[in-house]
């Protein structure tokens, strides 16, 4: 805290939707604030690109706005700095320069993190300061301080998540009100669900920016964003939802990070990727609706954990962003990373290693035999099929035939699936794992 008062002073970078939930939170929730730390926390200035934009937020009268950061960076009087401005060039130097100047960070910024955090943590660390980020994973989800303090002394098997709501929203009304892709899309953009350009999220990169940083907390390595395998679900067919469903899964885009094999040695390797996944209807993950986000860890001391809530949104950010502010009046021990030693490379595990169940699903002509093929080519590399459905159309020329597999490795799947392209040639041809 500054020597001239026992308050926390803070700056904050955005007025955007979080920027504007959290001025709101310091107002109504001060009293809360001041009896959890003994501090009130006091807002002196805003960053805001453009100081001509009108602003629908009420600021306090002292509150000024100004569109150079060093004017938060700088300020002595400034003890911490709330980045909510998004993007990672800017953010990257804000947050920089401020930690050169001695100021706490306190941050939503999951693509900053994810792509260019080791630097910055290094930073902090050299300079003993606390950089906090709980908003920057699932909203108002406290699983970064789960991961950090709660279970600490565990030693994490796995962790599957949905981690972007936008995605999940779009397979909910998919699912329950039997929309194709486009119809859901179109209304997640309508509702505020989901951006003019949603790729960030339906392509799967905003639900990796998440997984690397938890993948960091749980197992206590870097792993690089560039090698993460990661699979949208831009363009999935209103068929496999109904497919799905009907054999008693449903379609949902998950994060997942798990021990490779039957390792369970802190540090060995691990297996990681975003992708669409079948998850059976009695997962509380498959029961997971609209724009929330839920998280799933096993541990070897504390079992089965599951966490569950809002993603997104102002108030539900905004809260996450306060409870790390709070951390920062009660000057916590920068507890960073939730590592006291500089983080090693993750080891990652070959992915074409990775073991599943899967789900195929076919367009295919209706004749004598094409069933014999797929199955030849399926044993050829050692897949074994588990369950076998073939809907009829009003197509009589094409079908669809739906195989669930035993697990099997990625490679060999991969394998039999360009086999069966070759021999086949069917119109359609899709895949997906399917969680256990």
């Amino acid at each position: 805290m500054t020597q001239q008062s026992q308050n926390l002073v803070i700056g904050l970078a955005g007025l955007g939707t979080v920027g504007g939930g959290l001025v709101s939170l310091l107002a109504s929730n001060a009293d809360i604030i001041e009896r959890r730390t003994g501090k009130r926390i006091v807002l002196k200035r805003v960053l805001v690109h453009n100081l001509a934009k009108p602003r629908t937020v009420p600021l306090p009268p002292d509150v000024s706005l100004t569109d150079d950061l060093t004017a938060l960076t700088d300020d002595p009087e400034i003890d911490a700095i709330v980045e909510v401005i998004g993007g990672k060039t800017t953010a990257k130097d804000l947050i920089s320069r401020a930690l050169d100047h001695n100021k706490h960070i306190v941050t939503a910024n999951k693509a900053l993190l994810a792509e260019e955090g080791q630097p910055l943590f290094s930073k902090a660390k050299q300079r003993n300061r606390i950089l906090r980020y709980e908003a920057s994973v699932a909203g108002a989800i406290p699983i970064v301080q789960a991961l950090k303090e709660s279970l600490a002394s565990n030693h994490i098997h796995s962790l599957v998540g949905i981690l972007n709501g936008t995605s999940n929203y779009v397979l909910s009304e998919m699912t329950n009100r039997h929309l194709d892709f486009t119809e859901a899309l179109n209304g997640a953009q309508k509702k505020g669900y989901a951006e003019a350009d949603p790729s960030l999220d339906i392509d799967g990169h905003d639900a990796a920016h998440k997984l690397v940083l938890l993948i960091r907390l749980a197992f206590g390595v870097h792993y690089d964003f560039t090698a993460l395998p990661i699979h949208g679900i831009r363009g999935l067919s209103k068929l496999d939802i109904e497919l799905a469903d009907q054999l008693g899964y449903h379609i949902k885009l998950v994060g997942q990070v798990r021990e490779a094999g039957t390792n369970s040695t802190p540090g060995g390797p691990i297996e990681a990727g975003v992708f669409p996944a079948l998850v059976p209807h009695s997962f509380l993950l498959a029961r997971v609706e609209g724009a929330f986000n839920a998280i799933h860890i096993k541990a070897d001391a504390a079992g089965s954990l599951f966490f569950h809530g809002r993603g997104a949104g102002d108030l539900p950010t905004a809260s996450a962003v306060l409870a790390d502010l709070l951390a920062v009046a009660r000057e916590e021990y920068p507890n960073n990373t939730g590592f006291a030693l500089d983080l090693p490379d993750a080891t990652v595990a070959d992915p074409n290693d990775w073991t599943s169940c899967y789900y195929v699903r076919m367009m295919v002509e209706d004749t004598p035999g094409v069933l014999r093929d797929i199955a030849g080519c399926m044993a050829r590399f050692g897949v074994s099929m588990s369950h076998v459905i073939q809907r009829t159309t009003e197509d009589l020329d094409l079908v669809p035939l739906v195989l669930l597999t035993h697990e099997t490795t990625e490679k060999a799947m991969q394998s039999a699936l360009r086999d069966i392209e070759t021999l086949l040639k069917p119109k359609e041809l899709v895949s997906f794992k399917v969680l256990s």
